[in-house]
């Protein structure tokens, strides 16, 4: 790893994994991540405490003997916690604390949540935030912009990738809009939303289908095209060629690439996803900046 990290020159921010064993059902030995983090120690600017989904006591004690095994993890406060574990983080003086378990919650439950804990912990008088807050499993356009994060992370832009899609901005007087009305399209011709009116390239209207092309040609990515045709599975597959499905009485879909785009690389969307967030990060305000809470007729509440 500190190879990669020094000849690439990257900061690494190291999640625990705690929401996926969490979710898996799995647990995490304390030991073997403690030793992990100082194995790789030089390569990490940020590592997040062993936090405990929906057990604050056990989230704090693991950041305890973290520290007391010579670390400095980032601590994390849970949607659904008791405020007194967030003031007990704050009176020990953290100056970057993560906000997490927000994955499974809808915007509508978020938002009046966030409201809150940044008027009242996070914020000053004038809406400025007093210390660095990473938001975990957050890429709600919504929620990303609402408030001054100093830090979020998420695999959505991964998995919409991985689904066949891209994120695309809206374009107003020729500028690209980073705001909560940009767009996930599907772009691959296997994506399971090819048929629904709008969430396919192939179903958009010729403005907004050009608006898509615009986009990816600017970023330097076009549509791609391909050929699909059934095989026996004793076909020996050629050049550009590939697999798709499952075979059905021996005979199976294959895909001939003719020209390489994010209609059929994911490796492509992948990319066009990156820079789709690293535009973003640019259009939002350098932190820290100042949230002031929206009246009530503009709470611009998305699930």
């Amino acid at each position: 790893m500190e190879q990669v990290y020094k000849q690439n020159k990257v900061d690494l921010f190291l999640d625990s994994g705690a929401y996926s064993a969490y979710s898996q059902g799995i647990s995490i030995n304390l030991d073997d991540y403690i030793a992990f983090i100082k194995e790789n120690i030089s390569s990490l600017n940020v590592y997040a405490n062993l936090d405990v989904i929906g057990d604050p006591v056990k989230t704090w004690q693991n950041q305890r003997l973290m520290e007391r095994a010579g670390l400095n993890p980032l601590p994390t406060f849970h949607y659904g916690a008791n405020e007194r574990w967030l003031r007990k983080y704050l009176d020990k003086g953290y100056d970057y604390i993560a906000l997490g378990g927000m994955v499974p919650i809808s915007n509508s439950h978020l938002v009046p949540w966030l409201d809150e804990i940044f008027e009242k912990y996070i914020c000053d008088d004038k809406g400025m935030p007093k210390f660095k807050v990473h938001g975990f499993g957050l890429t709600s356009l919504v929620l990303m912009l609402r408030y001054p994060w100093y830090s979020v992370d998420s695999t959505t832009w991964i998995m919409a990738g991985r689904m066949g899609g891209v994120y695309v901005p809206f374009r107003k007087n020729g500028k690209w809009m980073y705001d909560e009305n940009s767009w996930k399209i599907a772009v691959s011709e296997r994506s399971p939303n090819k048929s629904e009116a709008g969430k396919h390239i192939s179903s958009l209207t010729k403005g907004e289908k050009q608006l898509v092309l615009d986009y990816l040609e600017e970023k330097g990515y076009g549509p791609g095209k391909s050929e699909f045709r059934k095989e026996s599975m004793s076909y020996k597959l050629q050049e550009n060629e590939r697999w798709l499905g499952k075979a059905v009485d021996g005979v199976r879909e294959v895909e001939k690439i003719l020209e390489d785009g994010v209609g059929n690389r994911y490796q492509l969307r992948d990319e066009v996803n990156i820079i789709y967030f690293i535009d973003l990060e640019k259009s939002i305000p350098e932190w820290p900046w100042s949230f002031k809470r929206p009246s009530s007729s503009g709470l611009g509440i998305m699930s």
